[in-house]
């Protein structure tokens, strides 16, 4: 008979390995992909004491995979916004935590509105559908409209919102439609009270780390040289589309927050506010459309 194995003594392993590796969070991703191996949640590996051996294997394997700097969301299939997981995976962006701080800041945004109408959110650049579908999920009053223009990217959202769908969320409305369009959603002109969006905004000539630069999509990533071309040619479609007083959030790179604050004075948006990452970094902008 095979001896079973204790599983923390292959966690700390693993977590050494990929600190070998250049894995910047070794425990906690050593620690997810044992949850995963395990179909359990990390918060309750230490009740699973030893594994089988076949387990091990498993979980030695996707290390190795993840120390070839595989991202972990690839390897467990999906990524979370939210209170709801997408499934994510080669030919989409991979969601961050740093735009949970976006969503929430949108959600508390959607809870100041008047009671006299449902909200109409536009989330530009969907990508997976991470903010549309998890805004959907946490409003389901709302009429949310997603833009993407990849069509990788597009085949997970439509997947990412069947899923809700079946959940029993309310279904979004996919755009597979350019942002950058001068025309886009022209029917919604000055309906909409929330414009969201995660672009691409890296400048072209950033050095990312590898599982960024060699697995999520390039046109997902970069913004032209100073990272603000698609940020550029949306502010104007935002403007038009927000009714008076509704608002945007627009993440950015963390080297040009000032750059969209500016492009959104411009514009003749209001109340535009910078808002920090949890590392301090400048990470989203906001700003109302003037009455």
């Amino acid at each position: 008979m095979t001896e079973r194995l204790r599983l923390r003594p292959l966690i700390v392993e693993a977590a050494e390995r990929l600190a070998e590796a250049g894995v910047g969070s070794p425990m906690p991703d050593a620690e997810n992909l044992a949850a995963h191996v395990l179909d359990t949640q990390r918060m309750r590996l230490a009740l699973i004491p030893m594994v089988e051996p076949e387990i091990a294997d498993r979980y030695r394997a996707l290390i190795e995979q993840r120390a070839a700097r595989i991202p972990l969301q690839h390897l467990t299939g999906t990524a979370p916004m939210g209170e709801i997981d997408l499934a994510v995976g080669p030919g989409v962006f991979v969601p961050r935590p740093e735009t949970e701080l976006l969503f929430a800041w949108a959600l508390a945004y959607l809870e100041t509105l008047p009671h006299d109408h449902a909200p109409i959110v536009v989330d530009l650049c969907t990508g997976s559908g991470a903010l549309a579908l998890a805004l959907a999920h946490a409003r389901p009053d709302a009429q949310v409209h997603a833009v993407e223009l990849d069509p990788d990217a597009i085949i997970w959202a439509r997947r990412n919102a069947d899923t809700r769908i079946a959940a029993g969320d309310t279904p979004i409305t996919l755009h597979a439609d350019d942002v950058t369009d001068e025309t886009l959603l022209t029917p919604l002109n000055g309906t909409v009270d929330l414009v969201v969006s995660n672009p691409p905004y890296i400048p072209e000539a950033a050095v990312l780390d590898p599982e960024v630069a060699d697995h999520d999509p390039h046109r997902a990533l970069f913004g032209g040289p100073d990272g603000l071309d698609v940020i550029r040619a949306m502010v104007p479609t935002i403007a038009r589309l927000l009714r008076p007083r509704g608002a945007t959030a627009i993440e950015h790179d963390d080297t040009n927050g000032g750059g969209v604050a500016a492009l959104l004075r411009s514009a003749g948006f209001t109340d535009v506010t910078e808002h920090p990452d949890l590392a301090g970094k400048p990470r989203f902008v906001v700003a109302s459309q003037h009455p």
